[in-house]
């Protein structure tokens, strides 16, 4: 979902245009102190948060880390209630972050020869992609991977935005158990947006599937593949995948929505919500030291071997998403030239970006615990373009 709510209905992909302010400035907390010995460095990051906070999110906490070391900042607060600022170290619901993991588990099993990106849908889940045009015979992996199946995005189904989104039904649904064939026959409910491999479209849908291929292939569920592979080799102690618990650990934030489109200015605290809807798509929990640590090691190579980096990194146009689209990998050009990699991702009440440089060196991971406000991607552009 996105960290913005028209875009958070269409689901689980980060934000990068602003929306309307709320009424209300929350006031900026100072942002951590620099450890570093130049002054003034991150200058420009700290003025994008608090213009962030000042569009009316309520709270920013990240996380950059270039030669000079780690740098910590927060703004705004993190608990509307009791006052309480964010804290940089907060894990948070990162949303479509999560596909990058997921992305990479699917890659690690080509590597070992247990799949292949060029297998159909119907080669590992036969039957399954059928209805209304979906045929899972003519969709390949990869297409999966890179949002070029053409097959229809759940989450833009009317009758699951209600039930998610709306106040009333939120509040009745929110702990509510999702399976990912409820979700598979959502999508087949409705016609594909393109035949496969003839454009490019957005789609958790795709993400679902790639979630059950992980399942078929290995025997194990997705979300143990992912801590098996990925956050115990990396030491991602702040990283889990929750499935159906509706916490997040501390320490943590809590996280807001307005909830309803045509809002008239409430805000809900959305914290506590059981992440099934999301699925492969974007269940995952993580902070930003976190993310830092794994973007910068997958580009760097020691996640994937040479070729499946490779793979992971060849990329079609995607302007949704602000620049091109590999396998669960946005790679974006910055206004100042710097190309960078990584993935964004929303969630109720809570929006994220992750990207660093090819060569790992400089990474930068946010988090914004609003979602109707805000555009976490000027802090981006702030930290690697700015002063």
């Amino acid at each position: 979902m996105s960290v913005h709510q028209g875009r958070l209905r269409k689901g689980f992909v980060g934000a990068a245009a602003a929306m309307a302010v709320t009424a209300v400035a929350l006031t900026a907390v100072p942002a951590a102190a620099d450890p570093r010995p130049a002054a003034g460095r991150h200058e420009a990051t700290r003025r994008a948060m608090d213009a962030v906070v000042e569009e009316g999110v309520p709270g920013v906490a990240l996380q950059a880390k270039d030669k000079h070391g780690v740098w910590k900042a927060t703004s705004g607060v993190g608990n509307l209630t009791t006052g309480a600022p964010r804290d940089a170290r907060d894990r948070y619901r990162a949303g479509s972050i999560t596909k990058t993991f997921i992305a990479t588990v699917l890659l690690q099993l080509e590597a070992e020869h247990r799949l292949s990106l060029d297998d159909t849908v119907d080669t590992w889940l036969p039957g399954l992609v059928r209805g209304h045009g979906h045929d899972g015979r003519r969709i390949t992996v990869r297409q999966l991977l890179n949002h070029t199946s053409g097959i229809y995005n759940y989450t833009d189904d009317e009758d699951l935005q209600s039930a998610i989104f709306l106040p009333g039904n939120f509040f009745e649904n929110r702990y509510r158990t999702w399976t990912p064939r409820e979700l598979l026959k959502i999508a087949m409910g409705h016609r594909p947006e393109f035949a496969p491999g003839t454009s490019w479209g957005y789609s958790n849908t795709n993400y679902v599937l790639a979630g059950l291929l992980i399942d078929k292939v290995t025997g194990n569920s997705y979300g143990d593949e992912v801590r098996r592979r990925i956050i115990e080799p990396l030491g991602l102690h702040g990283t889990r995948m929750p499935g159906t618990s509706p916490t997040v650990p501390r320490p943590s934030s809590r996280a807001y929505s307005q909830l309803a489109e045509n809002t008239t200015g409430k805000i809900y605290d959305v914290t506590e919500f059981n992440p099934s809807v999301a699925n492969a798509a974007g269940e995952i929990i993580s902070d930003s030291g976190d993310l830092n640590r794994f973007y910068a090691a997958l580009l760097t190579g020691r996640v994937l071997p040479a070729t499946q980096l490779a793979e992971m990194k060849e990329t079609v146009p995607a302007a949704r998403v602000g620049g091109r689209y590999g396998l669960g990998l946005i790679e974006s050009e910055l206004s100042c030239g710097v190309r960078i990699w990584g993935h964004s991702g929303g969630i109720h009440g809570s929006g994220s970006v992750a990207f660093t440089t090819a060569d790992g060196s400089h990474s930068l991971a946010a988090n914004v615990n609003g979602d109707w406000a805000g555009d976490p991607m000027k802090i981006v552009e702030a930290e690697f373009c700015g002063d």
